[in-house]
């Protein structure tokens, strides 16, 4: 598979084409025999990534975060789910494919998921509205947390989103309910709910689904509550400074660790999830696993107040 290489991995990408090129000529029949110069040039290549990967900036993080070959939510059902069987629509006005949900196996145990799903080609792009949910897609979120708690399953959720739908059909059908809903839900399960921020964290369209007693982000998702290019035209009046408003937002795993927006960091390997997505949504689930280990056993209403707690220690460290 071909990499897609981010702005600042230029240098990368000019050694690793120096090394395909490198490689073709010694698969040729009577090629030059060139293997130590090829294993020089690869180490160099890791090293370099290494490197850059290392201290990356908020901004940096971001287009990581964005990246096109990142996994998404489809990715983690078929690689870290079984039987998973899809729940569709609000009962209300229609179902919305920028939300997946519905049942699944986890470890041997049942579980209800559900998550913002971008799609990967331009086709299903379109079909998933770029991960960017209408109201009928919380509303659809807040029935699966019903069932979830009627029928005593853990919930397990995967923001990976820009923002919530903001056109005018999402309005008139009330988004801002819809969301507030769906957070209000959250907070108030007597089940299990453990959240994995997976790529793009944004804004309500975010938290509609990560109300949550454990809150886990890769190590290269952003989470926020407006997207940098958003915050910039607001603050700056000028989306050109998103750069600078990214590093101010404080919207990386390590910043929102340290003042308990989140809860735990899933390591990426070397050079982002999108580089080996195997070892990623591996990692990813073995996080999962040991969350809900930590929830088993405790009462609805422990469940609650523990919920109820974490987010109210949010930030109270450092004002």
């Amino acid at each position: 598979m071909s990499t897609t290489y981010l702005d600042f991995e230029k240098p990368i990408a000019e050694l690793d084409a120096k090394i395909a090129e490198l490689e073709a000529l010694s698969g040729q029949k009577g090629g030059p025999s060139i293997k130590d110069e090829l294993n020089k040039l690869k180490a160099k290549s890791t090293k370099q990534l290494k490197d850059i990967y290392s201290d990356l900036s908020a901004w940096r993080k971001t287009q990581v975060a964005r990246h096109p070959d990142r996994p998404h939510l489809s990715d983690y059902i078929d690689t870290i789910f079984e039987d998973f069987e899809e729940l569709a629509g609000d009962r209300l006005f229609g179902n919305d494919e920028a939300i997946i949900g519905g049942l699944a196996r986890f470890k041997g145990r049942s579980v209800v998921i559900m998550g913002h799903e971008k799609g990967r080609t331009t086709e299903k792009r379109l079909k998933h509205n770029f991960g960017m949910a209408h109201p009928e897609g919380y509303r659809k979120a807040v029935r699966l947390m019903d069932m979830a708690e009627k029928f005593n399953l853990p919930v397990l959720s995967f923001p990976d989103t820009a923002g919530a739908y903001p056109g005018k059909g999402g309005e008139e059908r009330g988004q801002a309910e819809a969301i507030a809903r769906g957070t209000q839900r959250g907070l108030s399960l007597g089940v299990p709910f453990v959240t994995l921020i997976i790529g793009e964290g944004m804004s309500g369209g975010a938290i509609g689904i990560a109300a949550a007693n454990t809150v886990l982000m890769m190590e290269h998702a952003i989470y926020s509550v407006i997207s940098p290019e958003g915050c910039a035209s607001i603050l700056y009046r000028d989306p050109a400074k998103a750069r600078d408003a990214a590093d101010a937002m404080k919207i990386t795993a390590p910043d929102l660790l340290k003042t308990k927006v989140i809860d735990g960091v899933v390591k990426e390997p070397v050079g982002g999830a999108h580089r080996d997505p195997q070892r990623a949504m591996a990692a990813a689930a073995k996080a999962l696993d040991s969350a809900l280990k930590d929830l088993e056993g405790l009462s609805p209403q422990e469940l609650r107040r523990q919920r109820r707690d974490r987010f109210y220690a949010i930030g109270r460290e450092i004002l």
